[in-house]
């Protein structure tokens, strides 16, 4: 896992989720909403965050599910 977050940016947890009570999963980035989850799509990625080993583990899973969605011009 070393190679895949080499600037460490996965260790400051910059995702979060959210899950509804119709079970949608929402993503967000430093506290904003980036990705909307529902359905079957949403009880896979629950059920690999359920079965993650660790933390980090749980932000990769996070940013590859948003993709590659920063392009350096947004605004925090």
């Amino acid at each position: 896992m070393t190679n895949i977050d080499k600037r460490n940016r996965l260790d400051e947890s910059p995702f979060t989720y959210r899950i509804s009570k119709n079970d949608t999963v929402f993503i967000d980035f430093n506290g904003k909403v980036v990705k909307t989850i529902k359905g079957k799509e949403a009880e896979k990625i629950l059920t690999k965050i359920k079965s993650a080993a660790s933390e980090k583990e749980v932000q990769l899973i996070l940013a590859k599910i948003t993709g590659n969605f920063k392009r350096g011009n947004e605004r925090i």
